[in-house]
């Protein structure tokens, strides 16, 4: 029979525990809540794990903590980010994930384990890690994993070397937090996964420029050598202005294959080595560039070089017919608009020059057809105090080109 006195001192305790209770379960609400902060605000996965121990062993009042990831291969649990452990634990210390021991058992069964006297423990051995460390108790709960099929990931421990109790509402406390933690888990793997598949398309498209780049150079070195048997010179400029416009477009794919965002070309890198491909075929003259650094998509930078090509090339031809001259090249942005201008101080134009009357003129015709395809407006001027200028007005795509490397 119980005395008044134990049942009044049993009665303090209660009145003592629950007095204790409500703000220790308000904390771990408190921390359950951080975390799933945290794990939304970042994407590194060591860092999810390693704030995941830190939390629950706080929530705990422990010392120690764990995440245990399972490897299939070796049946075996790894320990992937702790607290309170001996340095070099982290990936390098790995127990049983037999059921004989409590992370095992919590993982092949799904069950939490509590065992709160681990030396008089029959139903487990006590892993060598535990030991070193003095840990006389440990709760484990599984990490599951979001996705049908998916294997669950591993399992979160908190231990403690102080003599206590881990209680039902503990248990239930460091599942909910597990939960988190394998929703944080999934979605990280998921990026790695998504971001694996874009790599992997950005290779295929660096490759397939690459392979384009590669044929276009065979059709420009097959349409040289045609040029140097052709018997007319008509034959011979035309062969070369083709020539001359496959380049470009080659030229446009090598920027791709070897650039960092998929889909672009950096404006300034372009025009410059467009403008010493022109210096190059162009002997005598002058071809001098500038333009600034943006973006350029690909859509728009094969009809923007063809457009240079054709104003260049005919400069060279018209604005200096019996000497050597300069053509000045640029290309400005301005409030998301391109303005690109072509510009020479040679005889100037004919009178009656009329580029919406193109007449037989094929390089007109293109320059008429590239405008179209650009979305531009050309407006042609003299230049002064002599020659002739073209300005390119035109919108730039806006968009966010995904970055490869």
């Amino acid at each position: 029979m119980t005395c008044p006195l134990q049942l009044a001192g049993k009665r303090a305790s209660v009145s003592s525990n629950n007095r204790d209770e409500l703000p220790y379960r308000l904390r771990q609400q408190s921390l359950l809540g951080e975390f799933g902060r945290s794990a939304l605000q970042t994407r590194d996965f060591r860092q999810i794990l390693q704030r995941a121990t830190e939390l629950s062993a706080q929530g705990l009042e422990a010392p120690f903590a764990k995440v245990l990831e399972y490897l299939p291969d070796e049946n075996r649990l790894l320990v992937r980010s702790g607290v309170g452990w001996a340095p070099g634990a982290t990936d390098n210390t790995a127990l049983g994930a037999d059921v004989e021991s409590p992370a095992g058992f919590a993982y092949h069964t799904g069950k939490a384990v509590i065992s709160n006297h681990l030396h008089e423990e029959t139903r487990f051995r006590t892993p060598q890690l535990l030991a070193d460390h003095g840990v006389r108790r440990a709760i484990n709960v599984l990490i599951e994993r979001g996705g049908e099929g998916n294997r669950p990931f591993g399992v979160l421990e908190v231990d403690s070397p102080d003599p206590g109790q881990f209680d039902r509402a503990d248990a239930d406390f460091l599942a909910g937090f597990a939960g988190l933690l394998g929703i944080a888990i999934e979605r990280q793997q998921a990026d790695a996964r998504l971001q694996e598949a874009l790599d992997y398309q950005a290779l295929l498209t660096r490759e397939m420029s690459h392979r384009v780049k590669n044929s276009l150079a065979v059709v420009v070195g097959l349409l040289r050598v045609q040029a140097l048997s052709a018997q007319s010179e008509d034959a011979q400029s035309a062969l070369a202005d083709a020539g001359s416009r496959v380049a470009t477009i080659a030229q446009v794919h090598d920027h791709l294959w070897r650039g960092t965002q998929i889909g672009f070309v950096e404006l300034a890198d372009f025009m410059g080595e467009l403008c010493n491909k022109l210096q190059e075929t162009t002997p005598g003259h002058t071809v001098l560039c500038h333009a600034d650094r943006t973006g350029l998509s690909a859509d728009q930078a094969i009809p923007l070089g063809l457009l240079v090509n054709e104003l260049v090339t005919n400069a060279v031809k018209y604005a200096y017919p019996d000497r050597a001259g300069t053509i000045q090249v640029s290309a400005r942005e301005i409030g998301g608009r391109l303005l690109v201008e072509v510009s020479d101080q040679g005889i100037g134009l004919p009178e009656g020059f009329d580029i919406d009357q193109p007449r037989k003129s094929l390089g007109l015709r293109l320059i008429n057809g590239l405008l179209r395809q650009l979305n531009g407006q050309l407006k042609i001027a003299s230049n002064e105090p002599k020659g002739s200028r073209f300005t390119l007005e035109m919108p730039l795509l806006v968009g966010t080109p995904h970055t490869g490397g």
